[in-house]
């Protein structure tokens, strides 16, 4: 039996099963499990959220400190993937603000770090496109970066980035509209 979230978004899959499993007779295993399976996918979600490979690293150890320590709380009736990724962003976010980062100036030198690959730095294109996700605006990022890379549904999104749905689906397409805008300005107009 698959179970969801409040918004119908969120199935417990066969891993969450799995791992929730885990958790109820040996808590080390469940948590080696969850990080085992969740590491990837929460890496590059917060990689492209804060760019920089070493900060991506900070945030995703300080997302499983909070992950192990609220653990507790967890409804299992939910999935461990939006529940997590609601904790990486807020750990994203409290980077972001902590060392007062600015994203479009990281994509310089620095990042070409190994573990860029999702952006190939001999593509224009694809350094712009980059570029421009990071001049939105915060909530509009995030939105952008769960739907367009993680392929979140929108009311998913919303329970993530505590807004309604309606503004998830706002905040999508004024984000569109000023990647657009970017992409226009500095590609077509060079």
């Amino acid at each position: 039996m698959t179970v969801y979230d409040e918004h119908n978004t969120a199935p417990l899959n066969a891993d969450d099963l799995n791992i929730r499993r885990a958790f109820e007779t040996d808590p080390q295993d469940g948590f080696r499990r969850l990080v085992e399976r969740y590491s990837q996918p929460l890496y590059w979600h917060i990689r492209r959220m804060v760019v920089s490979h070493d900060d991506a690293d900070d945030a995703l150890q300080e997302t499983f400190i909070r992950a192990w320590k609220n653990i507790s709380s967890f409804r299992w009736e939910s999935g461990l993937h939006s529940w997590l990724l609601k904790i990486a962003t807020n750990e994203s976010l409290r980077l972001i603000n902590r060392r007062k980062l600015q994203p479009a100036a990281l994509l310089e030198g620095e990042t070409r770090h190994a573990a860029a690959s999702h952006v190939d730095f001999d593509n224009e294109v694809a350094v712009n496109f980059q570029r421009a996700i990071q001049t939105l605006p915060e909530k509009q990022r995030i939105v952008f970066l769960l739907r367009y890379y993680d392929e979140k549904e929108f009311g998913e999104i919303a329970s993530i980035a505590e807004m309604s749905e309606d503004s998830a689906r706002v905040n999508y397409s004024h984000a569109k509209k000023r990647i657009k805008e970017f992409m226009t300005e500095n590609i077509i107009g060079s």
